[in-house]
């Protein structure tokens, strides 16, 4: 009976799909005025993409969280959604561990300082602009709105275009602590 019950129901469907393909067209045609056949834009709503690869997590201190506050509150300042934040705070959990570094001398990577490792040769900012978390955060975010695509693509990309990286795969690792340090403290 089985059988016989899925048989009828794929005669049914064949039939209205049948329907559909021979009358649908022609008796759109007639019932609706002739349009110019332009495509037409459909508004998406997409998911952040998830995570990609193995994921890294530190225990922040005051200062460290101080900084995802100032990074959240500059990307609120900007107008930008909590996605700007997750890259912003991944971004900078991978340059500096959201910490606000000065001058490193041999460890230092030229003359990089702050939360995003901005250099003042790469025009940046002055050495201290680019150690104030407001100001390199901004200044970040200014870098992002240039990416074209940028809240769709995966945060690495986002990032790494920004950025300019020799480690361009590294910002990835620290997705799912951004994206839980923005839930945590963006409504805070």
């Amino acid at each position: 009976m089985n059988t016989i019950f899925r048989k009828s129901m794929l005669s049914v469907a064949g039939l209205a799909f049948a329907g559909g393909v021979f009358a649908g067209p022609i008796a759109a045609h007639a019932a609706s005025p002739a349009v110019d056949g332009k495509p037409v834009a459909v508004a998406v709503q997409s998911a952040a993409p998830k995570p990609q690869g193995e994921q890294s997590h530190i225990t922040l201190n005051d200062e460290q969280t101080a900084n995802v506050k100032a990074i959240i509150a500059a990307t609120k300042k900007a107008g930008l959604p909590e996605r700007a934040a997750v890259i912003s705070i991944a971004t900078s959990l991978q340059e500096s561990k959201l910490e606000n570094l000065g001058h490193l001398g041999d460890k230092n990577d030229h003359d990089s300082l702050g939360l995003f490792q901005q250099r003042q040769s790469s025009g940046w900012g002055t050495p201290e602009q680019i150690t104030d978390p407001a100001y390199s955060t901004t200044a970040f975010l200014k870098g992002l709105r240039q990416v074209d695509g940028w809240q769709d693509m995966a945060l690495t990309d986002a990032a790494q275009t920004v950025q300019v990286s020799a480690y361009p795969d590294a910002y990835a690792q620290w997705e799912q602590q951004a994206t839980d340090l923005v839930a945590q403290h963006w409504n805070s």
